[in-house]
């Protein structure tokens, strides 16, 4: 077994959770900070988040009506 594999099974649930929305605000078109800072804000919604970029909104105006 990996290094890699052992840190994937002791990756709590929270860290999983953030770890996806990472990606997933990424491939919406954030950087890598602001996905970071969205990704563990759990009470900013990913969907919201992700559809203001996919409508055209500059990623400074999207950080500023989200957080």
């Amino acid at each position: 077994m990996s290094a890699a594999t052992i840190d994937l099974h002791d990756e709590t649930e929270a860290e999983s959770v953030i770890r996806w929305r990472l990606a997933e605000l990424t491939r919406a078109g954030y950087d890598w900070c602001a996905s970071m800072h969205l990704a563990a804000r759990r009470d900013i919604d990913l969907h919201r988040a992700a559809d203001l970029l996919a409508r055209g909104c500059p990623v400074d105006t999207a950080m500023r009506i989200l957080v």
